[in-house]
């Protein structure tokens, strides 16, 4: 876990690892950046803490987690704390106590303070104009952007790309290049090994240490690249059509790689299981992968109730065809943008040969997703989530969790799913799932991952 340390005497707060050596009854100690800057203290220039990763902490409420996660797909770039505090049914005042107690910062100082640290980022390492950052990192007008630069980091956002070393500005040969900063270290291997398992044919792509999509921006396309940069970060590029919002790009990016996520608490509770133990050990890093689409994924999920992996592939592909946007002029066999789920639910899904019971399930649910767009919700508790699931006809409990789990619920656990459910049965016949999977509260998610890479080779895609 990421700590910063502020220093009572300066004003600064530090990430781990600066040179500055002050008392240490000067010291407070933060768990987030946002923390720090609350309190009133200032980034230092020297090890300019903005640019790690500064993960939640694990040990904070449900409704805390809950309530950070709709704020980082953007609730507050134009909503309130209020509008907030309804969506998760508790009292704006409430929240703000919950965050202060758990955080140190109230919800909209995290949000500024994440399209601050973005903004911050971006004036480093691109070329983009000041006008295009703004928009870009959420802000609503470059009076906000200005006014928010200044009281994050003391300092205009022309001064601050006055300030910028040359080492940070990245090139890339078409499309913006960043780095997604984590704590060290993320296992790339098993992950992008995860991923190009569950690749949808003619949306994605893992290839020799690459991942790609297609993406939607209010119906314009665009495509996004990862791969491992060095031992503290990720590369991302995207090709995008226009810049405004490309936080939120940047954040669902960050969701489906965890750079964000934490994963030594639930490594130091597991590492003594006579299970686990021996996973951990080998994927050190290992993090939970999330989702760009929820719909996408939820689609998967559904088509792998009836079919094995090989199938399933042959099914999406045979979506993608009937139903999907095209996308022409792509390389790497990226052909089509995953449909939405209004147009699936109308689609003439001959081309995917599903099985009568397998088409009238997806249907069914992706009619639901089209009514309510709530029904895929990151802010809901792993307990709404499933019950909302499963109480559309033809989902199966573990389809369920297998969905939450993507969607980034710590304590999800899909015992039917395949690779899953064969990792079990191999540990003998003594072994009883659903007592390991108790013994495994509350990184359920967690563990389910590390059982589910050791069935997955890492030379996949």
């Amino acid at each position: 876990m990421t700590t910063f340390s502020a220093v009572v005497t300066t004003g600064i707060y530090c990430r781990p690892g600066c040179g500055a050596k002050p008392l240490a009854e000067n010291v407070k100690t933060f768990e987030l950046a946002a923390g720090a800057e609350a309190a009133g203290f200032r980034a230092c220039l020297r090890c300019r803490p903005y640019r790690v990763a500064g993960p939640v902490a694990t040990d904070a409420p449900e409704l805390v987690c809950r309530a950070v996660q709709l704020i980082i797909a953007g609730v507050l770039d134009t909503g309130t704390e209020a509008a907030l505090g309804e969506r998760l049914a508790v009292s704006p005042r409430h929240l703000r106590r919950l965050f202060r107690d758990h955080l140190g910062v109230t919800p909209d100082g995290l949000a500024r303070s994440r399209r601050a640290h973005f903004a911050r980022r971006l004036l480093d390492d691109s070329d983009l104009t000041v006008a295009d950052i703004a928009f870009a990192s959420g802000f609503g007008s470059l009076r906000q952007f200005n006014r928010d630069m200044k009281l994050v980091f003391r300092a205009s956002p022309v001064e601050l790309r006055n300030r910028r070393r040359k080492a940070d500005r990245l090139a890339a040969d078409g499309g913006l290049m960043m780095r997604l900063p984590f704590s060290p270290p993320l296992h790339w291997e098993a992950l992008s090994a995860f991923l190009a398992e569950r690749a949808v044919p003619g949306v994605e792509s893992v290839r020799k240490g690459v991942y790609r999509r297609t993406i939607s921006l209010d119906g314009e396309a665009g495509v996004i690249e990862v791969t491992r940069g060095s031992d503290d970060h990720l590369l991302l590029t995207a090709h995008m059509p226009f810049w405004e919002g490309l936080i939120h790009v940047v954040d669902r990016v960050g969701r489906m790689f965890g750079v964000d996520a934490d994963p030594a608490p639930a490594e130091a509770g597991l590492a003594a299981d006579p299970v686990l133990g021996p996973l951990l050990h080998a994927r050190p890093g290992l993090r939970v992968p999330g989702a760009w689409g929820p719909f996408e994924i939820a689609v998967e999920a559904v088509l792998s109730q009836y079919s094995v992996r090989t199938r399933v592939r042959r099914q999406l592909a045979g979506l993608v065809e009937a139903a999907g946007r095209p996308v022409p002029g792509l390389e790497h066999d990226l052909t089509h943008l995953f449909p939405s789920a209004g147009t699936l639910a109308r689609a003439d899904l001959t081309a995917a040969r599903l099985s009568a019971a397998t088409e009238r399930t997806l249907r069914t649910f992706a009619s639901a997703v089209a009514a309510d767009e709530n029904l895929l919700d990151p802010g809901a508790s792993l307990a709404g989530c499933t019950a909302a699931l499963t109480a559309v006809p033809g989902i199966e409990p573990s389809t369920a969790q297998e969905i939450a789990l993507r969607l980034g619920h710590a304590d999800a656990f899909p015992a039917a799913e395949r690779t899953l459910e064969t990792a079990l049965r191999e540990l003998g016949p003594s072994a009883d799932a659903g007592r390991l999977a108790a013994a495994w509260h509350p990184w359920r998610a967690f563990a389910a991952t590390h059982l589910i890479a050791a069935g997955v080779s890492t030379s996949a895609g």
